[in-house]
């Protein structure tokens, strides 16, 4: 068996493909073929965080911290967090079938500041649905869940610090409102907590094949 210490990059990058690639092809698949979404209402807490165009740096970090997830991580929480992320992407597609959501994005303004063309850039290639639940905000979680680590104290508070930002991003930028990214983060919790008892259960299995060996 494998130790922790020696799972090849090959096979990290082949997890990454598998719970990440779960979740790009639920997400859009989904937007094909859901209907109209339900206009979602802002609540007193995003009315609180203004909008803001340069959140979209620290949204699309998110896309930096996936991956180093998967190469930071110890061996059996990349396994993990492939299971866990292909979960939440299987709970989140339900809703978006079923309950399909939108949101009444704030104009993007014609300037050339280097945000305001990113965001452009992200409106067209994003979906306008699937916002209940935040799959960003579940994600985030499982991905600082995965690199948080007594043994790595200095890590730990990076990811926890990045994943809050993170977080508030979401909502300055208006992609998602506060409802949106409590579910989300509920959907990681739950998917992160039903992926470690697939784990538990699996490890049970091969200790009992080993010791009847």
């Amino acid at each position: 068996m494998k130790s922790v210490d020696t799972m090849t990059l090959y096979s990290r990058m082949l997890h990454l493909l598998a719970g990440w690639g779960s979740v790009g092809l639920v997400y859009f698949s989904s937007d094909l073929l859901q209907g109209q979404g339900a206009l979602l209402p802002e609540t007193a807490l995003d009315r609180a965080i203004p909008y803001s165009d340069s959140a979209i740096w620290l949204y699309l970090s998110f896309f930096i911290l996936i991956p180093c997830a998967y190469l930071a991580a110890d061996a059996a929480r990349v396994r993990w967090l492939a299971r866990a992320m292909a979960l939440c992407a299987l709970m989140c597609g339900v809703v978006f079938l079923l309950y399909p959501t939108t949101l009444a994005y704030p104009p993007v303004g014609d300037g050339t500041a280097w945000s305001t063309q990113a965001l452009r850039m992200l409106q067209a290639a994003d979906s306008t649905q699937n916002c209940l639940p935040s799959l960003h905000g579940a994600l985030t979680l499982l991905c600082v869940w995965a690199l948080c680590d007594r043994r790595h104290r200095l890590r730990s508070a990076l990811a926890v610090a990045l994943g809050v930002a993170i977080c508030y991003a979401i909502i300055a930028l208006r992609r998602h409102v506060s409802i949106d990214l409590a579910a989300g983060l509920a959907v990681g919790i739950a998917g992160g907590m039903l992926a470690k008892m697939r784990v538990f259960w699996a490890a049970r299995r091969t200790l009992s094949t080993e010791t009847a060996s």
